[in-house]
């Protein structure tokens, strides 16, 4: 058995925060596109799968279609990897409701990002999450990203979140990495780091996953470099492997993450679409950039069709 084989809920590893493939006109979830993802991004080794995340664009999207990419995920990974579904909403009810149809529909757990409009309170955070983490049996990954939510878990919030039975990870998307050392020392085991943006440096420090936008496309390098800090502590090869892909990590940062994503794997041969207003499709100049990056790496087509 590899060492980073995800069993039972000791996850560790690269999770994939998926895109959410959309027809040409915009209109529908790409079923068979997210199908043939899923399946690669397995083949390809990575150790866990996100649907539904801010990659995923779940902000634009109906409810009938976020459950249409929670059924598929699951059914189409049929427990090779876990699959977590992002289940965050602005109100609290809505927030149980998604968590129970998430685990009603057969996924491993949910990722859930704070009320992104009210700034609650760390008391109203923790009733928050406290009510989430009653409805549900599987386990909840908090994510932290000040930037998009407009909170900040900082360490001493977490370690109260982590009281919550299962609150057992948390996505820390900070760039600051001592929250991965904070986190640990005030948590100890009640909690699992995984990085949101600061994967290689994370690992260093104790963080056991990252929640990547790049291996969206980069699923089989982004896997490695958890692999070989992780499980060999091999850092010239780990330090080696990071250069190599960070030139295309630093292109889907920022505002870029979801429509540069797109386009990467579109033309490595697996079309996903456009992402849905109000994001705009990536600039030319940027097109241009990310494409001879991957034509660097050699990734022009090379997602095979099934």
């Amino acid at each position: 058995m590899s060492p980073t084989k995800n069993t039972g809920k000791n996850w560790r590893g690269t999770f994939t925060v998926l895109v959410t493939p959309f027809t040409a006109d915009g209109k529908s979830v790409d079923v068979p596109a997210l199908r043939r993802l899923v399946d690669w991004q397995i083949e390809q080794g990575i150790h866990g799968l996100i649907p539904l995340g801010s990659t995923g664009e779940f902000l634009s999207m109906t409810m009938q279609e976020q459950e249409e990419v929670i059924e598929v995920c699951v059914r189409q990974a049929a427990g090779r990897v876990p699959v977590l579904i992002g289940t965050g909403a602005e109100w609290t009810d809505e927030a149980v409701m998604k968590a129970r149809l998430a685990e009603s529909l057969g996924a491993d757990g949910v990722m859930i990002i704070p009320p992104y409009y009210s700034t609650p309170t760390p008391d109203e955070l923790f009733a928050h999450f406290r009510k989430i983490g009653e409805s549900v049996s599987m386990p909840i990954m908090v994510y932290n990203n000040p930037a998009t939510s407009n909170v900040d878990l900082t360490p001493d919030i977490v370690a109260r979140l982590a009281q919550i039975d299962n609150v057992r990870y948390i996505k820390e998307s900070t760039l600051e990495v001592t929250r991965v050392r904070d986190i640990i020392e005030l948590c100890g085991d009640k909690m699992t780091v995984f990085a949101g943006i600061l994967g290689y440096e994370s690992f260093w420090l104790g963080a056991q996953g990252w929640v990547a936008v790049c291996s969206n496309f980069l699923p089989r390098d982004s896997a490695r470099l958890f692999e070989l800090v992780a499980d060999h502590k091999d850092q010239p090869a780990a330090l080696a492997l990071y250069k190599r892909i960070l030139p295309l990590v630093k292109m889907v940062g920022g505002h870029r993450y979801v429509a540069a994503s797109k386009v990467a794997l579109d033309y490595m041969g697996l079309p996903v679409g456009t992402p849905r207003p109000p994001r705009l499709p990536l600039p030319a100049a940027d097109t241009v950039e990310l494409k001879a990056m991957l034509d660097r790496l050699q990734l022009k087509d090379s997602i095979p069709v099934h």
